[in-house]
């Protein structure tokens, strides 16, 4: 009995210390309306892989949707953090979320009435992609600023928790919904989901640090200068634009593989992507479950090294079986590099230069990707999707293993 109090006690202890942020009023609303809007969130990523798929029945069109949701992140995301960091983050934040609403609505609407084109779908990835530019940088830095600093680690891994376990159970519920009701409705499911945060936001109460403290030194250039001139900052940025390069556009040609390598149809495409969810999750959680941050750039060398590790094991997917066990330790492994990453750059971080050098992150991470993506997407229209992965995952091994080194080293290195 006594081992069995002490057990439970011990699990107890454990959950507090994973959701310690969640002690924070204005955070637990963010969390709240975030766990549903991010399911919407995927599960329109999810549909539209599909519509365009469908449509179009070209792997590179999937690339070039995915890059134009994604590149205004790379073009505007240094204007985007000066941005954040002039201007309130809240309002800056509900801007944001309010336009995404608005264009998942537009979408749900065309594809409901019958009148979506691929056109379309180009134009509504851009505009969803410059609303990302502005609102990645300013939900980076208000999440910063609904907890106190020493709760700032975990905070990050609670939000990347949320973005995980979306990713895991999102692509799964459109998988089902597109094979019963088509796409249209998901995209409005998407839309409606925004409310939850636009009313947690307006149940906020207002602090000082979830607005930005303006300084006119630098402009724009000041996060680059900044994490120039740390080194350590420099190399696990260089490993992040590196893993999202070579290492993320597998997501893109999930639905090739469903199709064209499994022989099957959304939900099959839904249970891959929501496998590599599930690693994501765990990943987030694990790094929740810390009480340090020291040894971050451990955990960021080795996420890199096994991202290229797992690749290479899922392009010599056979079945859909082993697609289904590799992915989720693709997921794990990417989200432990993004996150680690991310909390990295965070204690580093000055409050006036949070906004610019989260746009920072943002670029190399989001920004990547969508030529990776184009390209990946390029490739396997002439090579096929598993090989594509293969070379994907060789320089994924190549890189991190070089990058990695630079980064431990400057960390020793460093007084």
């Amino acid at each position: 009995m006594f081992i069995w109090c002490a057990s439970n006690a011990r699990r107890a202890v454990m959950t507090l210390h994973i959701a310690r942020s969640l002690r924070h009023r204005n955070f637990r609303l963010y969390f709240l309306g975030q766990l549903l809007s991010l399911h919407g969130t995927w599960m329109q990523s999810v549909a539209q892989a599909w519509l365009v798929y469908r449509l179009t029945d070209s792997s590179f069109m999937l690339g070039l949707v995915s890059f134009l949701n994604l590149a205004p992140v790379l073009l505007l995301g240094l204007f985007a953090g000066a941005v954040a960091d002039r201007y309130s983050r809240y309002r800056l934040f509900w801007t944001t979320q309010t336009l995404a609403m608005l264009q998942a609505f537009t979408l749900g609407a065309l594809t409901l009435g019958g009148h979506v084109q691929v056109t379309h779908i180009l134009i509504l990835a851009t505009s969803l992609g410059v609303i990302h530019a502005f609102e990645i940088p300013a939900r980076h830095a208000l999440v910063a600023g609904l907890v106190e600093r020493a709760e700032l680690s975990n905070a990050i891994a609670l939000n990347s928790s949320l973005f995980n376990l979306a990713r895991f159970l999102g692509p799964a519920l459109a998988g089902a919904l597109v094979a019963v009701l088509g796409e249209g409705p998901v995209f409005v499911i998407n839309g409606v989901s925004f409310l939850t945060v636009l009313l947690a936001l307006a149940a906020m109460r207002p602090r000082p640090a979830m607005h930005a403290r303006p300084s006119d030194t630098g402009g724009a250039l000041a996060g680059l200068r900044f994490a120039w001139r740390q080194v350590p900052l420099r190399y696990a940025l260089g490993l992040v634009a590196l893993v999202s390069f070579v290492g993320t556009p597998y997501l893109v040609l999930m639905p090739v593989f469903a199709r064209e390598v499994f022989g099957g149809g959304a939900q099959q495409l839904g249970l891959l992507i929501g496998a590599a969810g599930l690693g994501a999750l765990l990943a987030a959680l694990r790094l929740a479950q810390r009480k340090q941050n020291e040894g971050l750039e451990r955990v960021i060398v080795f996420s890199g090294v096994f991202s290229g590790v797992d690749l290479l094991l899922f392009s010599q997917a056979g079945s859909f079986t082993f697609a289904l066990a590799t992915l989720p330790l693709i997921g794990f492994a990417i989200t432990s590099l993004v996150a680690a990453t991310n909390t990295f750059l965070q204690l580093q971080a000055e409050d006036n230069l949070r906004g610019r050098l989260m746009s920072l992150f943002s670029m190399v991470f989001l920004g990547a990707a969508p030529l990776g993506n184009l390209l990946a997407g390029f490739a396997a229209q002439h090579i096929g999707a598993p090989r594509t992965v293969l070379a994907s995952a060789l320089l994924c091994l190549a890189g991190a293993a070089g990058l990695g080194y630079g980064l431990c080293r400057s960390v020793s290195a460093k007084p």
